[in-house]
């Protein structure tokens, strides 16, 4: 990358110039999805700004209450948790919201209330806040079918049905990166414009990857396939190097280095979770969405994750995704081992 030149570049792609126009494509659109978008945009500079302040501001320490999910909960997640929520609700555009820190989904009142549905993470891996580990919000975003009054059905969808998920990375730099349906786009937040400016055109994952990521410290409680694929990863029979492990432990960070560099994410079920760790809604679809659109794949074990269809808002799942041959590769592994069932 010629930065050198990119210092002068004039005709920069804004993420609101890039929505719009691919709201150029859709003659009967009426711009409702781009102002939501917006909305969600402001949410992600706004909390980007109090994650870069968290240190001096004395927003670190703990809330004093748990969120649903039993995980000690920070002042930040509070914080961004209320920012999106008004974000989303002033919009004009949501009817149904669903965020991990809260037990129950948000109806948005009659006035307010949009066509749409937004299932988030307001700060996922926010116990990494105080050692300065990369965090993230992750979105995904539904339609509902008909102007009836809306229930939880409405958000109860596969992922294969969300019109549009993304994910905004606050790290060394603000990334956000997005996906309408027709690939993967990432935008990196300009603090000296407050823009948000396309830096990674049409994202593409590596067919096959040499990076491995899972916390290997559960590997005791593992099931049969994933214990052979780490080991495959490590001590590979077929005369190939092994891969790299790299695991940051925030979802937000493993799932964008994979994008980018390829390779595999695990976060399989095991003994002490049965049906695993993350959370269906708002981290296995939004990710997994990216993943397919980016020409990469998503597994849950047993099924295509975007084909699950969730019964409950908070709703888990274990998951498999990154570089298409590397997911074929632990299908393989699980189709093996029914087979001997």
């Amino acid at each position: 990358m010629d930065h050198a030149a990119d210092a002068h570049r004039t005709d920069l792609m804004t993420i609101t110039r890039f929505v719009l126009n691919e709201q150029s494509k859709y003659p009967e659109s009426r711009g409702d999805f781009t102002i939501l978008l917006n909305h969600i945009v402001l949410g992600c500079k706004f909390v980007c700004s109090a994650v870069n302040k968290a240190g001096l501001a004395k927003l670190i320490g703990l809330a004093g209450e748990t969120n649903v999910q039993g995980e000690e909960q920070k002042k930040l997640d509070v914080l961004s948790n209320e920012v999106f929520i008004k974000a989303l609700v002033s919009s004009g555009r949501t009817c149904i919201l669903v965020s991990e820190e809260d037990e129950e989904a948000t109806f948005v009142e009659q006035p307010k209330r949009g066509r749409y549905c937004v299932v988030f993470d307001p700060l996922d891996g926010s116990s990494n806040i105080d050692c300065g580990v990369s965090i993230g919000t992750i979105f995904g975003i539904y339609m509902v079918n008909d102007s009836h009054e809306p229930t939880l059905d409405d958000v109860l969808q596969p992922g294969k049905n969300m019109l549009a998920a993304g994910y905004c990375m606050y790290g060394s730099s603000c990334t956000l990166v997005l996906s309408t349906g027709e690939g993967v786009n990432g935008f990196t937040l300009d603090p000296s414009l407050g823009e948000f400016i396309l830096t990674h055109p049409d994202i593409k994952i590596p067919k096959k990857g040499k990076i491995y990521s899972v916390n290997e410290g559960n590997a005791k409680n593992w099931d049969g396939p994933t214990a052979k694929y780490v080991e495959k990863c490590k001590f590979p029979k077929d005369g190939s190097s092994s891969k790299s492990l790299r695991y940051i432990g925030s979802m937000v960070a493993d799932v964008h280095r994979t994008l980018l560099y390829g390779g595999i994410f695990l976060y399989p079920a095991d003994k002490k979770s049965p049906n695993g760790k993350l959370r269906v809604l708002y981290e296995v679809f939004p990710m997994s969405f990216l993943m397919e659109q980016a020409g990469g794949q998503a597994f849950t074990g047993k099924q295509r994750a975007l084909d699950l269809v969730p019964n409950k808002i908070h709703e888990r799942s274990p998951i498999f995704l990154g570089s298409y041959d590397d997911v074929e590769e632990i299908k393989a592994l699980y189709a093996a081992e029914e087979k001997k069932e």
